[in-house]
């Protein structure tokens, strides 16, 4: 009989006990009494005032590069829907967060996928399809803590792929919603902040975040940073989308980070994943030894690699007959993956984690046998 006390490594999303709820409650309160009216209104496409200049300020850049959406997943589509049409060449990570294939996928996206490194994307590979002739119209990148590697872009691999961007002329897409979930190590800079956006058109990095990973993903907010010419065009399609984003979840948002428990909020999301990445890990060397993995220093994943002759699709099968929910590694890439899996340690508590490795390795075994 399958196993029904379920511990989960398959979803990217906090547990409860470290998402401040108290602190949300007296935000949305804050939201109502500050400015009801607007809180309470359609709004405008590019989202709630207040907010659009909070992260204008985070940023240093000027209202006018800033579109707020109902999560960073809208203005992925958003910015797909602008820049790729069927055929467009698109480059992508691999491994990469599936719903980003799903999404190119549908728009018919020419994808090239590039191999994801201990340090991030291989720059020399794509230099070499950038050499081949391939001319993208869009490097997608997670720079920080990536879905579902873990690993994070090094800073010279950021220089390096700025100038690869001005050389062959394609914008990088800076999917960002890990920035401020490193635990530890050096923060390294965006490559947005390493841009001109006032150069308009010719500005080369478009830049998304969530405050899902931070706050909490119920709220649904997200934003988009890039070009004001580019911010033009998309609000114009958010317009004629959905007229407005939520606005009350926005002023929330914001009341959160202007009342300092945003602050709070994230110390208290990197004191828990720190805790659960490092048992992850002990457990992965315990009940796994021959698995391989890079330790993430921030983030939400971790990427295991079980081996050759490792069936992922059988082991996830096993694994749930076990009480145990992973993602196989097959569905982040084009083709490959079949010995990998992505943990995702984000909501499961410490003291679980060991029991759902074990039960994971006993999956394993299972479908070796």
């Amino acid at each position: 009989m399958p196993n029904t006390d379920v511990i989960s490594f398959s979803r990217g999303a906090p547990s409860l006990d470290i998402v401040d709820t108290e602190g949300l409650k007296a935000a949305a309160v804050a939201a109502l009494d500050a400015d009801p009216a607007r809180v309470t209104g359609y709004g405008t496409s590019v989202g709630y005032p207040l907010l659009r200049e909070w992260i204008a300020a985070k940023h240093n850049v000027a209202i006018e590069n800033v579109l707020v959406t109902n999560g960073s997943m809208q203005a992925d589509a958003f910015l797909f829907d602008e820049l790729v049409a069927p055929g467009s060449p698109v480059i992508v990570e691999r491994p990469t967060y599936d719903r980003t294939l799903l999404g190119l996928r549908n728009r018919r996206g020419e994808l090239h996928p590039v191999t994801i490194q201990a340090d991030g994307l291989n720059v020399d590979e794509l230099e070499g399809i950038l050499k081949g002739g391939v001319r993208p119209t869009l490097a997608h990148i997670i720079p920080n803590f990536q879905n579902p590697a873990g690993v994070t872009l090094s800073g010279d691999k950021r220089r390096r792929l700025l100038a690869l961007a001005d050389e062959y002329d394609f914008m990088i897409f800076e999917d960002d919603p890990y920035y401020d979930i490193r635990f530890r190590g050096e923060q390294l800079p965006t490559m947005l902040s390493q841009t001109d956006l006032s150069k308009g058109a010719s500005g080369r990095v478009a830049y998304a975040c969530s405050f899902s990973k931070t706050v909490c993903p119920g709220l649904r907010t997200g934003y988009l940073v890039g070009p004001a010419d580019l911010i033009k065009k998309i609000a114009t399609a958010a317009t004629n989308t959905y007229i407005a984003p939520n606005m009350f979840a926005q002023a929330t948002i914001y009341q959160f980070a202007a009342s300092g428990a945003l602050d709070k909020s994230i110390a208290t999301v990197k004191g828990a994943l720190e805790e659960r990445v490092d048992q992850l890990s002990a457990s992965l060397r315990a009940h796994l030894p021959g698995a391989e993995f890079v330790v993430p220093d921030g983030g939400y994943f971790l990427w295991v690699d079980l081996g050759e002759g490792v069936d992922c699709a059988k082991v996830a099968a096993a694994a749930a007959d076990e009480g145990v929910q992973v993602v196989k590694g097959t569905d982040f890439v084009i083709e490959g993956g079949e010995s990998c899996l992505r943990l995702a340690y984000s909501a499961v508590h410490a003291d679980r984690i060991d029991e759902g490795v074990r039960r994971l390795a006993k999956a394993v075994e299972a479908t070796r046998a």
